[in-house]
């Protein structure tokens, strides 16, 4: 009851580990409202530029950051120094895949360890990375569980899975619905409690497995409906059907259909990455989740689709793909945002690199990339260096994109998105997806 009245009167200090696309807006939400946050991360440049009150983050600014840090309610460190200190614990690492494409918790597990060393009573201890239904209480509980504490009695645990969109001007942290579930009814309680205070909508499920499933379920609804938009893509360009057209078209329907849209492949760090933690823990209950592994294969292979789709183009006025030199607009995974995470575009630079093209890119969010130790730089765009590429292929639609100009000083424009629907005067010049 003391816990709950001060997680009300917001006088629980927070730690988020963690201080990536989904840790630092949870951060800046949570000080907004009220609370004292501090973010813990390796990253030592992180931590600085937090301290410093500045930004690392594009649409993030740095005065919200520096009117948290100056009001005492923000601050960062690199270190796990006096963890015990702070009330709440919220964990908010990456869940990567290795090469084998299977799950990779090396950075839950250690910052499990981390919290289980400072483990101390009355602590409420969070997950919110997403992961495969059981990670909370088969791998996280444990480990906190060695330390003689008892859940639920000693220390409070449970999982939220996050749900930040990045770049999303009309849904944030505060009004997008929250999924709550503990490992005991009082664990779920204090973590719903504790998460109505900053967000507008919280919803509690029964068990953190169904809370873990929740997340997965969000990610592979969309990474299925992406790889079977792709897949019809392919056919109708060898029936010669536009699957834009389609699309909108079938989007009139005021029930029964959600718009899907093809593209280059998917990144970021939810649909190539959350549906594989499921699958492969199917495997462990002998259950072949074959569509979310055909879906991933379909989406997987969209970078090698492009890389032909642009070969044929070439071919089509007599010039070989090797040695070609190639315009790539957009490198990031997704429209708008500085963030390169498993972006197809990468992909489609080491295939092109591999034809002995030249490979040149412009992102206004991205100024580098490293493919195979080989760095590459954003060009600045001029109509000179437009006309002297053989092929310029839109991968990310920038919405900072000026298309009509791009396009008029281009020789030859790949629109893998669509973006360029409405410049019917230049048709002859648009090849699309």
């Amino acid at each position: 009851m003391e816990l709950l009245k001060r997680i009300k009167d917001k006088n629980v200090s927070v730690a988020v580990i963690g201080m990536g696309y989904v840790g630092l807006p949870l951060m800046l939400r949570m000080a907004e409202s009220g609370f004292k946050v501090t973010g813990i991360d390796l990253d030592i440049n992180k931590v600085n530029a937090i301290n410093s009150g500045n930004s690392y983050i594009e649409y993030i600014t740095h005065e919200q950051i520096k009117y948290l840090v100056d009001s005492c309610r923000l601050s960062a460190q690199s270190n796990d120094d006096s963890l015990e200190k702070f009330d709440v614990l919220i964990i908010c690492v990456p869940t990567p895949i290795d090469i084998n494409k299977e799950p990779d918790l090396k950075y839950i597990n250690s910052a499990v360890e981390m919290v289980a060393g400072h483990l101390r009573n009355g602590q409420i201890i969070i997950l919110e990375s997403t992961t495969f239904p059981g990670t909370t209480g088969e791998i996280v509980l444990p480990v906190l569980s060695r330390t003689g504490m008892r859940v639920g009695k000693d220390f409070f645990l449970g999982f939220s899975p996050e749900r930040v969109d990045p770049g999303n001007k009309r849904y944030g942290i505060k009004n997008t619905p929250k999924i709550v579930s503990g490992v005991t009814e009082d664990c779920t309680d204090l973590i719903y409690t504790f998460y109505s205070q900053f967000i507008d909508n919280v919803y509690r499920v029964s068990c953190t497995k169904t809370a873990e499933m929740v997340k997965i379920l969000e990610n592979t609804f969309r990474s299925v409906n992406i790889a079977l938009v792709n897949q019809l893509s392919l056919l109708c360009h060898k029936m010669e059907i536009d699957i834009w057209e389609v699309i909108e078209a079938a989007s009139t329907k005021p029930f029964g259909f959600m718009p899907f849209y093809p593209g280059p492949g998917v990144g970021g760090h939810c649909i190539p990455v959350d549906p594989l933690y499921l699958s492969w823990k199917a495997k462990e209950y002998d259950f072949l989740l074959s569509l979310v592994e055909i879906a991933d294969n379909i989406n997987s292979n969209m970078p090698y689709v492009v890389i032909d789709r642009i070969e044929d183009i070439l071919n089509n006025v007599n010039k070989p793909l090797s040695y070609s030199k190639i315009m790539l607009l957009g490198v990031s995974y997704k429209q708008d945002i500085g963030d390169t995470r498993e972006s197809p575009a990468l992909k489609i630079i080491k295939l092109l690199q591999q034809k002995n093209c030249q490979v040149i890119y412009h992102d206004p969010y991205i100024g580098e990339v490293d493919i195979d130790n080989h760095k590459y730089f954003s060009q600045q765009l001029s109509g000179q260096l437009l006309s002297s590429c053989d092929c310029t292929v839109l991968l990310t639609p920038h919405s900072n994109y000026d298309y009509e100009w791009i396009v008029k000083n281009s020789n030859i424009f790949f629109d893998t998105r669509n973006a360029t629907n409405q410049l019917k005067k230049y048709k002859s010049k648009i090849i699309k997806l």
